[in-house]
């Protein structure tokens, strides 16, 4: 039986910190990284919270990641921010782009930030929510490695690419949403590897192109797209808008340059911000309204909205000041710390 270890909210940005720093990780990026993990780990999104540390650690290990560079966020006149984290990790960038983006939005309506050149670990949704929280809608995508394999095909050509929107609400949580396009997440293998779990059926395949649900057998294998041919054509379109569109790589090319060293996937990501202002012509309260009127019939059928279980454990969590981790999780990442 798994034993669980109950961990003071405070404790999981000081452990974040410390290894981060650690590793060598420059205190700007530390803290940008630790900020979105305790929000993972607060929302008990377990596969990207501190789990994620492990990743940021071999990410430094592979000497490929510079740890104190400083991003550049172009100036633009038009309604495209573009920001390049010179080889970092994508937060710094995002941190230090988002008020241009917003502003920008708010100014046109509609605006893109594209993040360049950046190492990419993390959930979507804190970025998409910054935007809700802001009064506007956003949407984010990444590629990563070439983890995944096309609908009908045997090997990874594409990334888990997640797609993530946040629909902002009138003294209530946004409508938010963080999906990979692969069925699973690597995280969640990684995580069903650790805790000796066979994965569900229809979410792998092995080395040779043969479904498997031993997690180890599908990280040495592929994953497999949720929706089948739908869900690996919606993965596509993510390699395109977040690679060549913007000038980046997709998740084949991802993959060549860590040549097997461990690091985060290295590539660009995509952010779209929307100005509900500009788009109801006016009348974003009856529009509102319209919205949660569709929320309401949802929740009437005794239906769920995504993220209504993480915003759960968000307010559980923060009543009760602690989260739960496994020991045996809280153990290797203490050990970190000596590595």
């Amino acid at each position: 039986m798994t034993q669980i270890r109950r961990m003071p909210l405070s404790e999981i940005k000081d452990l974040s910190l410390s290894v981060l720093a650690h590793a060598g990780y420059g205190a700007a990026h530390a803290e940008a990284i630790t900020d979105t993990l305790y929000a993972c780990q607060l929302d008990d999104c377990q596969s990207h919270g501190l789990f994620r540390l492990f990743m940021c650690c071999q990410t430094m290990r592979s000497e490929a990641i510079d740890g104190d560079v400083q991003p550049v966020v172009q100036p633009s006149d038009g309604a495209v921010v573009r920001a390049d984290a010179r080889g970092g990790m994508s937060l710094l960038a995002f941190d230090q782009a988002a008020p241009l983006l917003i502003e920008k939005t708010r100014h046109y309506g509609i605006a893109a930030l594209a993040i360049n050149n950046c190492y990419h670990f993390s959930a979507l949704w804190p970025e998409v929510e910054r935007l809700s929280a802001a009064g506007l809608a956003g949407l984010a995508m990444v590629p990563s490695h070439a983890w995944g394999a096309p609908a009908g095909g045997t090997r990874g050509s594409l990334g888990t690419n997640p797609l993530a929107f946040s629909w902002p609400r009138a003294g209530k949580d946004p409508f938010t949403f963080d999906f990979a396009t692969s069925g699973f997440a690597r995280g969640e293998i990684e995580l069903y590897k650790r805790a000796g779990k066979p994965l569900p059926e229809g979410v792998a395949i092995d080395k040779d192109g043969q479904p498997t649900t031993d997690p180890q057998a599908a990280l040495d294998g592929a994953m497999l797209t949720f929706g089948g041919y739908k869900g690996s054509a919606l993965s596509i379109m993510i390699e395109l808008l977040a690679g060549p569109l913007i000038d980046d790589l997709t998740s084949l090319e991802s993959m060549e340059i860590a040549k097997g060293a461990g690091a985060a996937p290295y590539h660009g990501e995509m952010i779209l911000a929307f100005d509900p202002d500009h788009f109801s012509g006016g009348r974003v309260a009856d529009n509102d309204a319209r919205a949660e009127r569709l929320f309401a019939d949802i929740l009437d059928q005794g239906a769920r909205l995504p993220s209504q279980r993480r915003f759960a454990a968000r307010r559980r969590n923060l009543a009760r000041g602690y989260v739960e981790i496994s020991e045996g999780l809280y153990q290797d990442l203490r050990a970190l710390l000596q590595s």
